[in-house]
């Protein structure tokens, strides 16, 4: 029997979907007051025309009063061996960008991690409410593509997942 949404227990919630694999990406923008990223598990594609992709970020987030002020985003998506990266853009209170991260900044100004295995640059497009979470999507004008591996976040932890054709 379902059990309704008013009775769910926070912690039960939080198992179910630690459990259910997600592919770890770092979302970086600059809104104006210096390079801001964040690791982001939630990412998914939304439409392919016009091509369009979503993800949640909390409200409490430090990042999110520079992520609602954005105009474009880049989504950096993690290869199987950059768990690192994805733990120090995970971690509060720190300068996620200072050495050893390898970084630059496109020639619109966003910055962009040196070793992503692909990215893409996005406009943000629209912000919607979502209970504790804000649901971004943003509209992707440009893509990279350098490798096919991948790393994904399961069951509280960083996985490698090894090249894909395509």
């Amino acid at each position: 029997m379902p059990i309704e949404a008013a009775r769910i227990d926070p912690a039960a919630f939080q198992r179910l979907f630690r459990h259910h694999a997600g592919g770890v990406v770092v979302v970086t923008l600059d809104a104006g007051a210096g390079p801001i990223g964040f690791t982001v598990t939630s990412l998914s594609s939304v439409s392919l025309h016009p091509p369009l992709v979503s993800f949640a970020v909390d409200q409490s987030s430090s990042s999110w009063p520079h992520l609602s002020a954005a105009e474009t985003i880049v989504v950096n998506f993690l290869g199987h061996d950059q768990q690192d990266l994805a733990r120090r853009f995970a971690t509060s209170g720190i300068d996620r960008f200072a050495p050893p991260v390898a970084w630059t900044r496109r020639s619109s100004g966003e910055p962009v991690l040196q070793h992503a295995r692909r990215w893409l640059r996005a406009r943000v497009s629209n912000l919607y409410p979502a209970g504790d979470h804000h649901l971004v999507v943003a509209e992707i004008i440009e893509v990279t593509i350098v490798g096919h591996d991948a790393l994904v976040y399961h069951g509280g932890t960083f996985h490698p997942i090894g090249a894909v054709d395509g």
